[in-house]
């Protein structure tokens, strides 16, 4: 009996270490991006737009008076109260002193932020939304629809100007009432918009403060994303650093039509073989604000203490449409494959007493079917 407690001990002080460290390396967009439900604390941004995550979050009704929310399955309509606040009162405004329809509302952020499954590298603190150019419908969308309705994009053909037929002054505006709110920090737009912004203001002969707010990103040119900058006596979230000065017209956007326009070629070339790019690591849960460890495990204190042993099975995944193809319903079935056959969880398991079948998980952990309900 002696050398049996004697050998566990030894097996669990060479284990542990290593199983912490799997935890800490753990890509963090597979820890945040199966929880439904928010972190039930006071709302808080943790880190940086595109390292962090956020506590107390609040979901922007999926319908509303002067918007409609998009892909629900994706599960990314939540932000600060400070954000879906902002949302609700553009979308007000803008109907009823703009005459815009309503607002089409894209990806805002995940219940507890973090990064996603797929998709943005931003979107990780709550302060950020997208907001389509497509004037919202004049009735109220069916689930289909919202998942299967695309996005019309701006741009003419060869991509360095907007198509008149599809840009309007009525965008304009709406964009220009979005800048003109202090709380946002920046509007990401395509370079093409940014430039059909400009003329617009130099037609309006008004203020142009609000186009130092507007930004030039690439892949903006369906959509415009705002980001709100951290709220006043909220520590832990760091802000992003207040525009250059000036309205970003002019010089600033030649820079981006010389990156945009196709190169002329003389005369041929011989082909050079082009570097392979290095993936971007993927971030870590060890990469990520320490507070942001609490806010993974808010509501059930022993997620953390599962997640040690290399199983997340535990974590919902969103509900999703499984005809929308891979993301988050591919990753979660990956995820609870691994957990199931995992050497170390098998092994801890049968040192604490427990037995578990060969591809099956712990029945001390309950896992989360394909519909996303927990085992008993």
């Amino acid at each position: 009996m002696f050398f049996r407690i004697l050998t566990t001990g030894l097996l669990l002080t060479l284990v542990l270490p290593f199983v912490a460290d799997a935890r800490e390396q753990r890509p963090a967009r597979q820890l945040f991006g199966y929880v439904i439900g928010p972190a039930k604390m006071k709302p808080r941004a943790i880190g940086f737009y595109t390292r962090g995550c956020m506590a107390g979050a609040v979901a922007l009704p999926r319908t509303g008076p002067a918007w409609q929310a998009m892909r629900p399955s994706r599960n990314r309509n939540w932000g600060l109260p400070i954000l879906v606040k902002f949302v609700e009162k553009l979308a007000r405004e803008a109907k009823e002193k703009d005459g815009w329809p309503g607002l089409l509302v894209g990806d805002m952020a995940q219940p507890r932020g973090g990064p996603m499954l797929s998709g943005h590298r931003s979107h990780q603190l709550g302060l950020d939304a997208d907001i389509w150019l497509t004037p919202m419908p004049d009735h109220v969308q069916s689930r289909k629809e919202r998942e299967t309705r695309a996005a019309v994009s701006m741009l003419a053909k060869g991509g360095l100007s907007v198509d008149p037929k599809k840009w309007s002054d009525a965008r304009a505006r709406l964009i220009r009432r979005a800048a003109q709110d202090s709380k946002v920090a920046r509007i990401f737009v395509h370079p093409a918009i940014k430039k059909a912004l400009c003329e617009f203001a130099d037609r309006e002969k008004t203020s142009r403060g609000w186009l130092s707010r507007v930004r030039p990103w690439w892949g903006h040119h369906y959509h415009f994303h705002v980001r709100l900058k951290c709220p006043k006596g909220m520590g832990g979230c760091k802000s992003q650093p207040a525009p250059p000065p000036g309205d970003g017209c002019g010089k600033p956007l030649d820079h981006w039509f010389a990156m945009m326009k196709p190169k002329k070629i003389k005369k041929p070339v011989k082909p050079v073989k082009r570097k392979k790019r290095k993936k971007r690591r993927a971030l870590t849960l060890a990469s990520l604000p320490v507070a942001c460890r609490s806010v993974l495990a808010a509501g059930d204190p022993g997620r953390l203490a599962r997640m040690r042993y290399g199983v997340i099975g535990d974590i919902p995944a969103p509900s999703r449409n499984p005809r929308r193809g891979s993301g988050p319903n591919l990753a979660w079935k990956q995820a609870q494959e691994k957990a199931k056959g995992s050497f170390l969880a098998n092994l801890l398991a049968k040192l604490k007493g427990h037995s578990m079948k060969a591809g099956a998980a712990a029945t001390v952990i309950p896992v989360a079917d394909s519909k996303g309900n927990q085992g008993k």
